[in-house]
């Protein structure tokens, strides 16, 4: 006779007495649930900090870029621009030369780098006029040019953009053969008046320099060669769709890239912090939950009567195995509803009311970016019954030796 499983688990708890017993599987609740919230907490953040990478690097970053698959630079012709516009879905294509240079203005000095884009680049609103926080938004103005200067390197040179006294001289040192002495040949040197300064994320305000495409290929002596083309996609088309025309169109002399694989080495060592971070919050979960190991085996041995009992009524190892496994599953469960519970509060809170600072008066935002996604949650549940089935497993079988063949 099989002994029907909810009348024996009840049999079987029913009786539980142990006031030790009963504290360790609260501890036990108790510690899934804090472990399985700071997991919630901390990978809702790693994914708010992603999102706030990309949508920093996106408001500069143009939507395709085409460069050079060897090298640094290709040789560009009105053929290769007809070709690349004539793809559909191509709105603007901007011809851009970028290098590193060395800047100094008045008694300070710095390397930058400095992008030389054409005329169309204002068009593609990749820096809003709410971003310029000097000057004006314009890099040529009749045949005078302007340079557009990051917040960071602004504030190292001490620019005056309002004193068009003053420019920038901007020093490029050339390739040029072993032997030469002549100092002046070393090198090539230009001036250019700073027009507007621009902030937008640190590491951008802290390099570049935007100067017109003329200016930058004759500092740089480039003549027809381009370090990339960048290109805005017009409404309603898909960028990945437009990339794979692009680069059927182009071959394997060029890479398209979009946003994300612009940066793809950050992305990725984002991605693996997270894993990093996931696993080792994983392992302070499964420790947490060896109180459920110490519960079970606890449980285990004080009823071992009752279950001789249950054994002499019909029930077999596998329902004791069964039971004690659901108990463990049960425990965890409810730890971690709870932890979901507190996690996805805290994160509502936090993303409302930004209660936990950055820390930093300069931050681009006052509290900790965060971003709720259902896959952390859906991986923290997995994550859970893997361990609990692990940790239950042993007190289950343990308890299921206790029935013996004679009882069966």
């Amino acid at each position: 006779m099989n002994l029907p499983f909810f009348i024996a688990r009840r049999y079987l708890l029913s009786k539980r007495k142990k006031n030790f017993i009963n504290i360790i599987s609260i501890l036990s609740i108790i510690s899934v649930a804090f472990s399985t919230a700071a997991l919630i907490i901390v990978l809702s953040v790693f994914n708010g900090l992603e999102d706030l990478l990309r949508s920093l690097n996106d408001s500069f970053d143009p939507e395709i870029k085409i460069e050079a698959a060897t090298g640094k630079s290709f040789q560009t012709s009105d053929k290769l621009v007809k070709k690349v516009k004539a793809v559909k879905g191509v709105k603007l294509v901007t011809e851009v030369i970028e290098d590193y240079a060395y800047v100094h203005y008045r008694d300070a000095n710095q390397i930058v780098t400095l992008k030389g884009v054409s005329d169309n680049f204002i068009e593609q609103n990749r820096i809003p006029q709410e971003n310029i926080t000097q000057g004006k938004l314009q890099l040529k103005k009749g045949k005078i040019n302007y340079a557009l200067v990051g917040q960071g390197i602004s504030n190292t040179l001490t620019l005056a953009v309002d004193d068009p006294m003053f420019a920038m001289q901007i020093y490029y040192i050339r390739d040029v053969k072993g032997g030469t002495t002549d100092p002046s040949k070393m090198y090539s040197r230009m001036n250019i008046v700073p027009g507007g300064v621009f902030s937008i994320i640190q590491y951008i305000d802290e390099n570049y320099v935007l100067v017109p495409l003329d200016f930058a290929r004759e500092l740089f002596n480039y003549g027809n060669k381009r370090t990339s083309f960048e290109i805005k996609i017009a409404d309603h088309f898909s960028i990945n769709e437009v990339k794979e025309e692009l680069r059927k169109v182009l071959g394997d002399k060029f890479n398209v890239l979009n946003q994300e694989e612009q940066h793809k080495d950050l992305y990725r060592l984002l991605k693996i912090e997270k894993l990093f971070t996931f696993l080792s919050l994983t392992l302070l979960l499964a420790i947490g939950s060896i109180n459920i190991f110490f519960s079970l085996m606890m449980l285990a041995i004080d009823k071992k009567k009752d279950i001789s009992i249950l054994a002499s009524m019909g029930a077999d190892q596998k329902l004791i195995r069964n039971i004690f496994l659901a108990e463990g599953a049960l425990i965890a469960f409810i730890g971690t509803l709870i932890g979901l519970a507190i996690g996805g509060i805290f994160c509502w809170i936090q993303l409302n009311f930004g209660i936990i600072s950055m820390g930093m008066e300069s931050a681009i935002m006052q509290g900790y970016p965060i971003k709720v996604s259902w896959v952390d949650f859906a991986a923290t549940l997995g994550v859970v019954t893997v361990i609990t089935f692990l940790i239950s497993s042993r007190p289950a079988v343990q308890a299921a030796r206790f029935v013996s063949p004679e009882q069966l």
